[in-house]
């Protein structure tokens, strides 16, 4: 049996924001059991603790989603920190995509992107509406258009004139399969007041109809944001609020520097509060 920890990440009470399971002592599981593990939480993602490679480092771990493994995700990272330093603190968790630095101060988990997002390229407004049962009228605000940005493999970001337009976004049948073939996670984004996003994000194929908060969707915006005129050379602080529409309320903290035009670095915050605990059975062999 092994021990788990059940998060609410994003949050500051149980029962919003973005569950997460947090599986310690898991250095004696494949992927394949990970895997069956993840699949039975049925959470958008199931992160475990190995030992480190570094042994400066806090821990490695491995992130998965219902159906799959994820090189790198936000709220696994904000969870599994604050698991593993609940005071104040510096650490370093060894993902798949990289070492993730986080600092923790007062309950407040920070972590630097491992990578930085790319350049995005750009997506059809008239599939973009149809994949969410929208108009071409209900896509944009300022200049900010339909494209994919971020890696592994990234997001399709749709951009919506209002929370309106967002809160009636819905995966529509075989345009959002179209849409999504190649990238299969879809993050809408809407201004929601001076210095704040809402936002909401699906990707069915994944196993996850809707996400209640996505902080790797959050690192990946900025690629689109700085490329909108969004971002000043310096630093922006955004808040995101997402899992509105679910009725599971999650808030997290965006930072992007820019230094010569380009983007520098990329942080995201949130905070985790612990919600459910206990033991799981490790899965047979194939």
């Amino acid at each position: 049996m092994l021990d788990f920890f059940v998060y609410d990440v994003f949050t500051e009470r149980s029962f919003a924001g973005n569950p997460l399971a947090v599986v310690t002592g898991a250095d004696g599981l494949d992927g394949a059991r990970m895997q069956a593990i993840a699949a039975q939480f049925n959470l958008s993602e199931t992160i475990f603790v190995l030992p480190p490679d570094d042994p400066a480092h806090r821990a490695r771990v491995r992130i998965f989603l219902p159906r799959a493994e994820i090189p790198f995700a936000g709220h696994p990272t904000i969870g599994c920190a604050l698991h593993l330093c609940p005071g104040d603190g510096d650490l370093v968790l060894e993902e798949a995509a990289g070492p993730v630095p986080v600092r923790i101060r007062d309950g407040l988990a920070e972590f630097a992107a491992p990578r930085l997002p790319g350049p995005t390229a750009p997506v059809g407004p008239e599939l973009a509406a149809a994949a969410l049962g929208l108009e071409v009228a209900d896509l944009g605000h300022g200049a900010h258009r339909p494209c994919t940005a971020g890696a592994d493999p990234g997001f399709v970001m749709i951009p919506l004139r209002d929370t309106a337009a967002l809160a009636r976004a819905r995966p529509t049948g075989t345009a959002f399969e179209a849409l999504t073939r190649a990238v299969p996670k879809v993050y809408c984004h809407a201004p929601d007041g001076a210095g704040t996003l809402r936002a909401r994000m699906f990707a069915p194929a994944n196993g996850i109809a809707e996400d209640p908060a996505t902080g790797s969707a959050a690192v990946a915006l900025a690629a689109p944001l700085l490329e909108a005129g969004a971002l000043p050379e310096g630093e922006t602080r955004l808040t995101i609020r997402q899992g509105i529409e679910m009725g599971r309320p999650s808030t997290m903290g965006l930072r992007i520097a820019v230094r010569g035009g380009a983007l520098s670095s990329v942080r995201v915050s949130g905070r985790a509060v612990l919600t459910a605990q206990g033991r799981i059975a490790i899965p047979e062999g194939s």
